[in-house]
């Protein structure tokens, strides 16, 4: 063999290592990624059932490290009436 060819199967050989060390690391992105999924998904129902319950905010983002302003999206307020922001275009026309 010439030291080309030496030096090639070397660059293959790393290049092999290297990938294969990708996948399994995007493997077990996949994986923790599921996971988090699954975990964030029932803490968000227990969120929420939470507040139905009449839960305040302050208490669940103690006990859960969130903030209240995110448990307040997660699981807003169920007696709170919700209010529809109008955007100008969408007023009618004021008359004159």
């Amino acid at each position: 063999m010439d030291s080309g060819t030496v030096f090639a199967h070397g660059i293959m050989s790393g290049m092999e290592e290297v990938a294969t060390e990708i996948r399994a690391a995007a493997r077990k992105r996949a994986r923790a990624k599921e996971a988090f999924e699954r975990a964030d998904g029932e803490l968000r129902a227990l969120l929420v059932q939470a507040r139905a319950d009449g839960i305040g905010p302050s208490d669940m983002a103690r006990w859960s490290g969130l903030t209240r302003e995110w448990i307040a999206k997660i699981a807003p307020d169920p007696g709170r009436r919700v209010r529809k922001v109008v955007a100008p275009e969408d007023e009618p026309p004021a008359e004159s």
